[in-house]
């Protein structure tokens, strides 16, 4: 491995010489510079980053943990705060905490070991009102952006997240303006803020409306496409009897559609869907998905703002970003009865 002293002693200069050319300072001249710079990329040489860390107490890396790589909800905030710590001289490293909670604080903590300048997080949320790996993250002052919704846990760092209360309001007025006065909701985790504010949604627009709130069209669903298959299948065997649906997000409504389509259900003749954040697929699922568009491109670039001023010492406030519902064609009119024998 080529190192410092070596390219110095090419250059028939010392080691300080060539570390401030390396680093550009003003004190060299620009030919003693370009001619170590060539000796460096001649030789290969290769910065160790985390001795210059050390030096200067930053490693120009960030870490961004989420639940999962699979999940299609982070890949534009992902690509976001990437394609802008790139331009910015920043590494990213990633890591996913398959929403457990002794995962998430393990990595937490290999980020910290490998001193990242800052980190990004989505939480593993959890009942509890307090995590000690969060706690530690408040004491040691480490640059800390939530992305989604706080908990109480993780109620003091600054956080992106999008409107959901109000996007949930108005995915169900839509269902309603359509005619449908029994409309299902699919809940997602019990514990997740972004589930409550999007019950909370369906919720308000049902009373605004005078319609009844049915524990029985009420199906814990979770967030993936196979839990949104077994409440599609529980509400099926319970003869719900709704004729519309709002899920927790895109992936459980794939899962409610792919049960009704293959029970003989027709989507939007017999029953509407509604599904929540617009991931790619939902524009080309079997049958085009009604879903909430989330900014999700923009919840990254605003992420990474928050992390800059942060890494600035400057006060930073959260930041709720707009969402809006997309028409697709699994939603429709409220079906007619059917007439009886």
């Amino acid at each position: 491995m080529i190192r410092l002293k070596d390219i110095a002693s090419f250059a028939g200069v010392s080691v300080m010489t060539v570390s401030k050319a390396l680093r550009d300072e003003k004190d060299i001249s620009v030919a003693t510079k370009n001619r170590i710079r060539q000796i460096a990329r001649e030789t290969g040489y290769v910065p160790n980053s985390a001795a210059r860390g050390l030096r200067v107490k930053s490693t120009r890396q960030f870490g961004l943990i989420i639940s999962a790589l699979t999940n299609p909800l982070h890949t534009r905030v992902m690509m976001a705060i990437e394609e802008q710590s790139h331009e910015m001289g920043y590494e990213v490293i990633f890591a996913q905490t398959l929403n457990n909670a002794e995962r998430e604080e393990r990595v937490i903590r290999r980020m910290l070991a490998r001193r990242v300048d800052g980190l990004f997080i989505r939480p593993v949320y959890r009942h509890d009102p307090s995590a000690a790996i969060y706690d530690e993250l408040r004491r040691q002052h480490v640059p800390t952006v939530i992305l989604g919704h706080r908990a109480l846990f993780c109620s003091e760092f600054p956080n992106v997240q999008t409107n959901d209360l109000a996007a949930a309001t108005e995915a169900t007025q839509h269902l309603i303006d359509l005619g449908h006065r029994r409309i299902a909701c699919f809940t997602g985790p019990i514990f997740a803020p972004w589930a409550q504010e999007r019950w909370e949604g369906y919720r308000r627009a049902m009373l605004a409306a005078n319609l009844e709130l049915d524990d029985r069209l009420v199906f814990h669903a979770g967030s993936t496409i196979e839990e949104g298959e077994a409440a599609a299948l529980q509400m099926i065997q319970e003869s719900a009897e709704a004729t519309a649906i709002i899920a927790a997000n895109d992936l459980v409504a794939f899962g409610i559609a792919n049960v009704l389509l293959d029970q003989g259900l027709r989507i939007p003749q017999d029953i509407s869907l509604v599904g929540f954040g617009n991931v790619l697929n939902a524009k080309h699922f079997r049958v085009p998905l009604t879903t909430v568009r989330q900014p999700k491109y923009r919840r990254g670039i605003a992420a990474m703002e928050t992390m800059m001023a942060l890494l600035a010492g400057k006060l930073v406030e959260s930041k709720i970003l707009t969402a809006e519902l997309v028409l697709r064609k699994s939603t429709g009119p409220v079906p007619a009865a059917r007439p009886s024998n």
